[in-house]
Formats: structure tokens, sequence, C-alpha cells
């Protein structure tokens, strides 16, 4: 133990030195004041040899400092007068003058600006005409004035360990003479710190803040000391349980009060030690009101302190270990005590709202406060397990957990900053009515590990949560438009929380208590509950709107209540109609908030017809008989699809409307979209029904059937550029775009290729004109050629040359197939070869059409009908020489060169009187 003896020596020796360091100190602060007069009063060669001298003191005995920001209160109050700003300015712009400024008038100087902590100077101070430069840290610095300390300190705390391991090793003493010495060397360094930084402890050097001595030596003897009690209870048993936790807790509340004059590092520290101390000591018979009891005592504590240094990662820490240790009980106990876990939430809720938010600035109030966040999410994880976990279910849980969510909501209530309370009740209380409709078994990955959750016997939640969902649906959706409309002046986004989670818990407890215990086709009771609510939020809404600046300006907390009364309505529809019923009455309800806009013009109203919509979308995708296969019938266009489809087009056309004379803006563009989209979905599922024998989710449509959706397709592309002519609209005129070149595709892909009679050998019918292929693409040729007349100088030159091209198509593609029916009969598939009468008429066909496009284009004046002609003639001339010259036999094969020459001749022809016609014109 020799060298125990020479570290407490060398501890000693230090004071003593320190000690008379702090006295040469102050005699240079004297000095140094004189020097400052001097100065001051114009003296400033006088004063050279005086500031020489005190540097030379400076340098030989100032050896670690420390910035002033990192000084205690009592030591910042001991700092002696610096020189005013305004003087040490004026003394730099005088020549020859600033190098006979003293460094350490320079420095008090400096700390007078930035203020004892770092900061601004005070409001009335003057501020400094160009801030002073800061020296560049080096090295040397960093080597003597961080480092050192750092491993100082470390090697310490190792000195303290490896003191006790070395008298266990040697023998020389007993266990109690070796804990004594390591307890006195933890007093003597914990002693040390407090007496150097009582003795004027400074150093105005930049970084030494994070080398400052005395809360090193104090952090380090605190953990000498942690190390000594905790070796004299679990090594030695020299103390029991209850004693070592006891002083383990005060040694630990003791390093976390220390920190006031230290800094929040060792208040970091004690915290952790403090914390640590229930798992280090073991008992036979744990008492869990102590252990917890004595979790308050430390976040009281800790609260305390970092409520006087705002030390925000301070408070932050302790909510953190007493959540833990709550969650660690909870999941280890075989069944917890909630009188416990009660307590210790009551106590953090307390904490928070009455301690650490006590004393809160105004303006900060209106601020998010972060550290909440974190007592906020362990007690709605808390909240969480009572409601959810079996064993707690069956003897209250539930309750309990009711009355921590409430908590949290007053909280919210009566601090401002604590909004995340608000969050994380509103979270935790829909996360356990989601989970309450379904069942089976989750794992909840908490912090200490997956906690197993079954879902709860019907019996216990549908008795239990029921009442107190309604409970708590009342209290979010009372407190929160309360609160809304207090803060709807001063603070819209804070408001706006307020009244969304005022919507959002009362129709998910609704919600879920249908799915879970209600009739989910049919349920007038809880319909009645959804249509109260819908008015509620309205009359909410409304409540709101006029406590704004200005009224009724439909901020964002009006819309969340005006969002929550459609979503209401749209529940009220779902519980109280059929399938049916809902599809046209949500429809239909898509005209309500447009014609609300006469009254009140907000924004919301008009995408809350826009949501009504999506809505009716939502549900014809799930089931697009409107009513049910079963239910629809066979009757053709007298039936669910006509009101199913029709209403809604309609409610969605009056509402663009009406929203055009109000509100206007991308809402009414959206109706106007999806009534035009509900509008060829009417007909085109009206048709599909019809040619289907009322079947509608069938095979693949055939080709009558598909013809029939490229006509209506092309129809609804004219009748939006028509409607976009009376009306300019981007929405009709993207939509007229979009919906032609769809067409285009489906002709392509269809007509041309899957659908094709040619391909599948599908009868075209018996009777010789009015077949399949009449309806199948002369009409569609017909109205893609009028589209594309019709479109002319009114969209794109792309988008009328396109139609016309297939137009051209549809039509070469009808004569085709109409001369192979004449040959072939009702089928005309391609297997069943090619006569060589055939082959001759496709060129005589071809070259035919070739001519008549050509005077078509020209009495027209359309190119594209002209390149069209051209095309179609290049197509003739090819099959002649491929394949009409090998397949053709004696006179056919004459007689279609014969025609191909004099049809060509003819064209050259035509052409030449026209250029020359054009010339003479010219001329």
């Amino acid at each position: 133990m020799f060298e125990s003896f020479l570290g407490v020596i060398a501890v000693v020796a230090l004071f003593v030195f320190v000690s008379k360091q702090q006295t040469r100190l102050n005699l240079l602060e004297r000095e140094l004041a004189a020097l400052r007069g001097l100065v001051l009063s114009g003296a400033a060669p006088a004063a050279k040899p005086v500031a020489k001298a005190a540097e030379a003191v400076i340098s030989d005995s100032i050896s670690e400092p420390v910035a002033p920001e990192a000084l205690p209160t009592e030591a910042a109050a001991e700092t002696p007068a610096a020189m005013p700003a305004t003087e040490m300015a004026a003394a730099e712009a005088t020549p020859g003058k600033t190098e006979e400024l003293p460094i350490a008038a320079a420095v008090a100087a400096e700390a007078e600006v930035a203020g004892p902590w770092g900061g601004k100077p005070a409001s009335g101070e003057a501020a400094p005409a160009a801030p002073p430069a800061r020296q560049k840290a080096d090295i040397e610095t960093a080597l003597g004035t961080r480092w050192a300390v750092w491993v100082g300190g470390l090697a310490l705390a190792f000195g303290a360990v490896f003191l006790i391991r070395y008298s266990i090793e040697s023998g020389l003493f007993g266990p109690g003479a070796r804990l004594s010495m390591a307890a006195l060397l933890g007093l003597a360094l914990v002693g040390g710190g407090e007496f150097i930084r009582r003795t004027g402890y400074r150093v105005p050097i930049e970084g030494g803040a994070n080398a400052y001595i005395p809360a090193v030596l104090t952090a380090t003897g605190a953990f000498a000391l942690f190390g000594t009690i905790y070796a004299a209870h679990a090594i030695y048993g020299f103390i029991g349980a209850g004693p070592a936790f006891v002083l383990l807790g005060i040694i630990g509340v003791a390093t976390i009060a220390a920190a006031l004059a230290h800094g929040q590092a060792l208040a970091g520290l004690g915290l952790v030690g403090a914390m640590v101390t229930p798992a280090l000591i073991s008992s036979t018979a744990p008492n869990i009101w102590a252990l917890f009891g004595y979790l308050a005592i430390v976040l009281v504590a800790t609260a305390a302190i970092a409520r006087i240094r705002r030390w925000t990662l301070l408070i932050g820490a302790a909510f953190v270990g007493t959540g833990l240790w709550t969650l660690l009980y909870m999941a280890d106990a075989p069944l917890a005590n909630f009188s416990v876990i009660l307590f210790i939430s009551v106590v953090t809720l307390a904490v928070l709202a009455f301690l650490w938010l006590g004393r809160i600035s105004e303006e900060a109030a209106d601020t998010l406060d972060w550290p909440s966040i974190v007592p906020a999410f362990f007690i709605a994880v808390t909240a969480l397990v009572l409601f959810l976990h079996p064993a707690y279910a069956v003897i209250g849980g539930p309750l309990r957990g009711a009355v921590l969510l409430l908590g949290m909501l007053a909280v919210a209530l009566y601090r401002p900053a604590a909004l995340a309370m608000l969050f994380a009740a509103g979270i935790a209380t829909v996360l356990v009515y989601l989970r309450n409709i379904f069942g089976g078994t989750v794992e909840l990955d908490l912090p200490i590990g997956a906690l197993t959750v079954e879902g709860l016997p019907i019996e216990i939640a549908g008795a239990t949560l029921t009442r107190i969902g309604w409970v708590l649906g009342l209290v979010f959706a009372g407190a929160g438009f309360w609160n809304a409309r207090r803060l709807v002046a001063v603070g819209p986004w804070r408001s706006a929380a307020w009244a969304g989670w005022a919507v959002t818990v009362p129709l998910v407890v609704l919600f879920s208590l249908w799915l879970a215990y209600g009739n989910p086709d049919r349920d007038l009771l809880r319909a009645l509950l959804a249509a109260v609510l819908t008015l509620a939020f309205i009359a909410a809404g409304e409540w709101i709107a006029r406590a704004e600046e200005p009224s009724f300006a439909g901020g964002h907390a009006v819309s969340f209540a005006l969002g929550g009364a459609g979503a209401a309505l749209l529940l009220a529809l779902h519980m109280g109609f059929g399938s049916g019923w809902t599809t046209v009455l949500l429809g239909a309800s898509a005209a309500l908030p447009a014609l609300a806009t006469r009254l009140r013009r907000y924004r919301v109203l008009g995408w809350l017809s826009v949501a009504a919509a999506i809505a009716v979308l939502a549900r014809i995708a799930f089931d697009p008989t409107i009513v049910g296969a079963d239910v629809l019938g066979r009757t053709p266009v007298f039936n669910w699809l006509l009101p199913g489809y029709g209403i809604p087009a309609l409610a969605f056309a009056f509402a663009a409307w009406q929203l055009r004379r109000t509100t206007d803006g991308r809402p009414r563009l959206v109706m106007e979209a999806v009534a035009a989209l509900f509008s060829l979905l009417a007909v085109a599922m009206l048709v599909r029904h019809a040619m289907n024998g009322g079947i509608i989710n069938s095979e693949a449509p055939t080709l009558a059937e598909q013809a029939i959706y490229t006509l209506i397709s092309l129809g609804g592309a004219g009748i939006l550029v028509a409607l976009d002519m009376r009306s300019p609209s981007p929405v009709l005129r993207q939509g007229s775009l979009a919906i032609g070149v769809l067409s285009v595709l489906f002709v392509v892909a269809q007509h041309f290729a899957v659908l094709n009679p040619l391909f599948t050998d599908e009868g075209t019918g018996r009777i010789p004109f009015f077949n399949l292929l009449f309806l199948a693409y002369l009409l569609p040729a017909i109205a893609a050629g009028g589209l594309a007349l019709y479109a002319r100088g009114k969209r794109p030159k792309w988008y009328s040359a396109m139609l016309a091209l297939v137009a051209a198509l549809l039509l070469f593609a009808y004569a085709t197939l109409s001369l192979r029916r004449l040959f072939q009969g009702e089928h005309i598939g391609l297997w069943a070869g090619l006569g060589q009468v055939e082959t001759y008429s496709y060129s005589a066909l071809w070259l035919a059409m070739g001519v008549g496009l050509l005077v078509a284009g020209v009495r027209l004046g359309s190119q594209v009908l002209r390149i069209a002609s051209a095309a179609l003639i290049c197509v003739a001339v090819a099959k002649v020489f491929l394949f009409d010259m090998s397949e053709l036999e004696g006179v056919l094969r004459a007689l279609s060169f014969i025609g191909l020459g004099a049809v060509l001749i003819g064209i050259g022809l035509f052409y030449q009187r026209l250029l020359t016609r054009a010339s003479r014109d010219e001329g």
C-alpha cells in the first residue's frame, strides 16, 4: 500500500501547489488593474516594462488554463473588471499602442464582450467595433490543456482500481483497510476538485472548457467511491443490500448535484451510476416500492438540476432510465403491481409538467420541447402493454392504461411545449383500437426486447374496450376542439394538431368497435352515432373558424374538423346502407361540399368532393357490379349499373360546375376529369353487361364489345374537345389527348392483333353488310376520321395526324377483311388459304383504295391522306412484284401487272397536271 500513500501525498502536494499559484494570480490581477489604469490615462510608454513583466509572470504561473465559459458561477463572479469594449477598440486603433496592451487585459476585455457564459453582451452594453481575433489552437495547447487533463483523470480512475487490485494480490492489508484507502482516495479527489474550484480556478484559453480540471477530479473521485461501495457489498459482504443501495444512491444524487458547479458531463456520470445502482445491488426479498421510490427521487433531483441549467440531454437521459426500469419490471415480473406502475408514470408526468417545464419562458412555450418526447414514448408503450397483454387485460389493465393516456392528454393541455404527449397518446389509442379489429398474436418490439401480445378475449374486450373507447373519444374530441379554438389565432399548427387528433381518435374507435363487435353489413345504431359525429365535427369546424384571424379563413384546424366530418359521413353510409345504396349515396354526397362553398369559400371543401370521388372509385374497383354479380340481374340498361355509375357521374359534374363558380382551383379540374371518366364507365359497363348476358367480370372481351369500347372512348375524346372549346380547362385538354392516344393503342392492340378475326377465326355474322366487320372496323374508322377532322386546329398536329392514320388503317382493314369474307364466308381465318382470284382481288382493291385516298387528300388538302395513299400504293406494288409474280398464273398474272402499270401511269399524269396548274396559278 506504499503506492497508495504516495498517491494521497501527491494529491495533497497538488493542492498546495495550486494554492500558491492562486496567490500569484491574485497579485497579477492587481498589477494588471493598475496597468489598465495607466493605459487609459495615456501613459503607455511607462507601462511597457510592466506589461513585459506581466507576460513573464503569466508564462511562469499558468500551466493548465480553462476558458471563462467553463467557470462556475462563483468563480465567474470573482473575475476582475476588464477594459470596456469601446475603450479597448480605441486603444487598438491608436498607432503604436497595440503591442503595448497587456495580454491579460485583452483576454479580460474579450471575456467582458462575450459574457460569463460565452453568449452575447447584455442589453445596454456597447458592442465591440470588431471582435478580437482568436488564437489558433496548436498541438502544444491541445497536449498541455486538454489531453493531459483527460489522460490524467483516466489514470487516476485506473489508479483507484489498481489500488484495490494490488492490495488484494499483495495481502499487506485486510479488505477493510484496502477499501478504506480507496474510499479515502475517492474523497480526496472529490475534495481536491472542490478545493481547486473554490480557490478561483480559471484559465482563459480557447478549448479549456473541455478540460475543466475540477470536474475531472470530481468525476474520478465519484467513480472511485462507486467502486468502493460496490466492492464492499458484492465482493466482501461488509455491508448489506439496504445500506449499499442507500450509499450508492447518495453518491449518485450527490454527483448529479455537484454538476451545478462542474458541468453537465458530471451530472451524466452521476445519473448513470444512480440508474445502474438497482441492477448492481441484489436482494433475496426485493422491495418494488423501494426501487421505484428511489427512481422517483433520482428523477426529481435530476430534473431540478437540469431545470436550473436547462440541460436537455440530462433530463432526457433521466426519463430514458426511468422508462426502461418500468418496462423491465413489467416484462420480468409475473404480474406487475398496477399501483407501482401508475406511481412511477404519474411521477414522470408530474416532473415533466411541474418541474422541467415549470419555469419555461413564454417564447419557449410555443416551441416543441424535445426532451418531452422521451417520457411520451415510454408512457405510451406502458399503456399499450396494459391494454393489449392478456394477463393484464383480465385484471383491469385497460382501465389503468386509459388513465395513463388521459394523464398524458392533461399534461399536453397544461403545458403547450409538451405537445409530444398529445401525439403519443393519440397514436397509442389508435394502435389499441386498430389492434382490436384483428385477432391472433403479435410481437411488440420494445427497447427491452420482443414482447408477445395475444388478442384479447371478446368477452373482455367487448365489455371493457367499448366503454373506455367512448370515454377516450369524447375526451379527445372535447379537449381537442376546445384547445384548437383557443390556439387557432396564436398557434395555427398547434391548433391543427389538436383538431386532427380530436377527429382521428373518435373515428378510429367507432370504426374498430363496428368491425369488432357490430354488424359489418348494416349497423343502424353505430350509423346513427356516425351521423351525430358528422354534425358535431361540422359544428366544431364552424366554432373554430369563428375564432380565426381573420374569421372564417378556413385554416388547417378547420380543414381537419371538416375532413373528419367527411370521414364520419363515409362511415355512416357504410354502416347504415347496403352495397348499392352506399355507392350511389356516396357518389351523390360529393355534391354537398361543393354546395357548401356558396356559404364558406374554404379550399378544403373542394378536396372533400375529390375524396368522395376517390372513395367511389375504390368501391367500384373492389366490386364493379355495384351490388354483386348474383343481385345485378340480366336486364339490359335498367339495372344497378345505371344509377351506380350514372348518379355519381352527374354529381361529379355538378360539383365541378359549382366549384368553378366559387373556389375553382385544382379540385374543380379533378372533378371534371372524374365526371368524364364515370360517364364513359357508365356507358361501357352497360354495353358489356348487355353483350355478355348480364355477366360483367367474365373472360376477355370479344371483338364486338371491344369495338363498342373503342367507339365510346373516341366519342369521349370528341366530347372533351368540344367542352374544352366552350370552357377551356387543362384537365379537358389533357384528358382529350390522353383518351385519344389510349383509343389508338386499343385499336392497334385489340382490333389489329389480339381480336382480329383473321387470327381468331371468330364468326363475322351472316348479314352481308351489317356484321362484325362493320362494327369493329368501319365505324371506328369513321369515328377516328371524324375526330381527326374536328381536332384540326384545336389540338396539336401530331394528334390529328395520328387519328387520321388510324382511320386509314381501319378502313384498309375493313375493305381487305370484307373482301376475304366475300370469298371465304362467315369465318375468315387465315389458315383457310388464298385462291388465285382472291389474291388478284387484293391487288386491285389496294390500288383502287390508294387512288381514292389520293383524290381525298387532294380535295381536303390533307398531307396525311396523300402519304397514306402513297404507302398503300407502295404496298400494292410490293405485293404485285413479290407475291403475284410467283403465286398467280396465266391471265391473272398479266392482268395484275397491266392494272398496276395503268394505275401508276395515271397517278403520274395526275400529279403532272396538278403541278402544272399550280405553277400557272403562281405565274
